[in-house]
């Protein structure tokens, strides 16, 4: 007597060592992975092709996904793209890295002896993201939130993965390029002149980064506002987050050797060392 094929959302035989599991997640997760991979939204038809099936039964996966807020479509474009639960997956999964853990504990008292608003990020598929924020009593105003991906050329933070990240990270450094390319030509169509806007402004830029060991910005992410970022080192020499502080020109003192940058670095220097990073 002939079996009846097995449907998609059927448990899967152990094989060998194996565990059993759902086929139709393992299916359906295609479908994440290539939204995750992309450089952004996608037509129904793009994603079913990338993730290997035809269009109506990514659209069944996709009509699930996006009660769960997994994945989330545009109205007027009908495009889709990653929903703001994967989003609280990301953050979640990134929290519990050990460098992240660690940094976390000691933005308390770095805040209080430098008294400005401070956060961290790390590396994620679109760039450099914000994992964890804390915000001083002299808080400013600004228009960021857990999870954003900050522009490469106008934040402190986008300068410094710039210049530290793609050091022994080939895929990281690959879609840094990416990245780089696509807002150096945004920014060379918008006319700005306070950010740099060739490839030799980057470079000469990111050699003073790596000279300094910390970024800076005055301005440019917003009117009135500065940063730095100094990144921290694991082990290996890579870069795995960035230790960020910013606030208002009128009390944030933005020298290279001042209140904020010597205590950041400091703070991010004993970290790296603290992750068993060893300085050349």
């Amino acid at each position: 007597m002939n079996k009846r094929a097995q449907p998609e959302d059927t448990d899967l035989e152990s094989d060998g060592p194996q565990r059993a599991g759902i086929q139709s997640v393992e299916v359906g997760f295609s479908l994440l992975q290539v939204l995750a991979a992309s450089g952004g939204p996608l037509m129904l038809r793009d994603l079913a092709a990338a993730a290997g099936m035809n269009a109506a039964k990514a659209h069944r996966y996709l009509v699930s996904f996006q009660r769960l807020s997994l994945v989330v479509q545009d109205v007027g474009t009908t495009r889709y793209d990653l929903g703001p639960a994967a989003l609280k997956l990301g953050l979640a999964s990134l929290a519990r890295i050990d460098s992240v853990k660690l940094a976390r504990q000691r933005i308390g008292p770095l805040m209080e002896d430098i008294g400005q608003t401070l956060a961290l990020a790390v590396w994620g598929n679109q760039g450099p993201t914000m994992v964890h924020w804390e915000e001083s009593p002299q808080a400013i105003t600004v228009n960021l939130r857990l999870g954003d991906v900050m522009p490469l050329l106008s934040s402190a933070t986008g300068l410094c993965f710039l210049a530290f990240v793609g050091l022994g990270r080939k895929t990281a450094g690959e879609r840094l390029t990416l990245l780089l390319k696509d807002e150096l030509a945004r920014t060379q169509k918008s006319g700005r002149t306070d950010v740099p806007s060739s490839m030799a402004e980057v470079t000469k830029t990111l050699e003073e980064i790596r000279e300094r060991g910390i970024s800076r910005v005055i301005n440019t992410l917003m009117p009135g506002v500065a940063g730095f970022c100094a990144p921290v080192f694991d082990a290996d020499g890579h870069m795995v987050l960035g230790m960020v502080a910013l606030g208002s020109l009128a009390n944030f003192d933005s020298a290279w050797d001042g209140q904020v940058a010597k205590p950041l670095k400091a703070a991010a220097t004993q970290l790296s060392a603290d992750l068993g990073f060893v300085a050349a």
